[in-house]
């Protein structure tokens, strides 16, 4: 990636902020810079763009993109090793991509050491793709249960729909996850990138994740 242009993100982020806008007819939408190919050298440009809302991907770079600019609030949105759950806990808002029980048992172990109570998304595999990441629909309600017990607070659902060249053809992913989320009274919706963002806010997201069309 060529070193970021703080006017040019600038200007991506207001269009991206417009379409947002638009598609979700005036509901508040968070707009999160996904910046995993982004180097820890150009993050300062993503900041005087305007951008407050970063997410990584890496645990190992989250460290040190955090500490090299706290000034932005992060959220871990990659997949996520039970393993990196004590380093990535101090550093985040929100984790996007809780998904095991693995997982699960260290946000229990570390967050109730540091009494923390961490905000988190489940992540889900609306579609079913096999080995893909994500809890089945089917199987939500009990990790929700197992979730309960520990001191995070499940306070949404995250998905990755089946890669489509048409955006469309995520609408019904996107509905789907909104449905499971509304029937359980979960309040955020994770969901959107840069190829199909306006439908996801469409169909309810409170994030989307905006990589490559904020930087190009």
């Amino acid at each position: 990636m060529a070193a970021l242009d703080a006017e040019v993100v600038r200007r991506n982020l207001a269009e991206v902020r417009e379409e947002v806008d638009a598609a979700a007819g005036g509901r508040p939408v968070r707009i999160l810079a996904a910046v995993k190919y982004v180097p820890v050298e150009d993050l300062g440009a993503l900041v005087r763009a305007g951008v407050t809302l970063a997410g990584e991907n890496r645990a190992q770079d989250l460290e040190v993109k955090a500490a090299a600019h706290p000034e932005l609030e992060w959220h871990f949105i990659g997949h996520l090793q039970s393993r990196r759950v004590k380093a990535i806990l101090p550093l985040v808002t929100l984790i996007h991509s809780v998904a095991s029980d693995s997982v699960l048992a260290q946000l229990d172990r570390h967050a109730r050491a540091g009494g923390l109570s961490p905000e988190v998304l489940v992540e889900v595999n609306v579609a079913g793709e096999p080995g893909k990441s994500g809890v089945a629909p089917g199987e939500l309600d009990a990790f929700l249960e197992r979730a309960a017990a520990t001191p995070a607070s499940v306070v949404g659902l995250m998905a990755m729909p089946p890669l489509a060249a048409d955006p469309e053809d995520s609408r019904r992913w996107f509905a789907a996850l909104r449905e499971l989320a509304e029937a359980r009274g979960l309040r955020e919706l994770s969901m959107g990138t840069t190829q199909d963002f306006a439908v996801a806010a469409q169909e309810g997201a409170t994030i989307v994740r905006i990589g490559s069309r904020l930087f190009r």
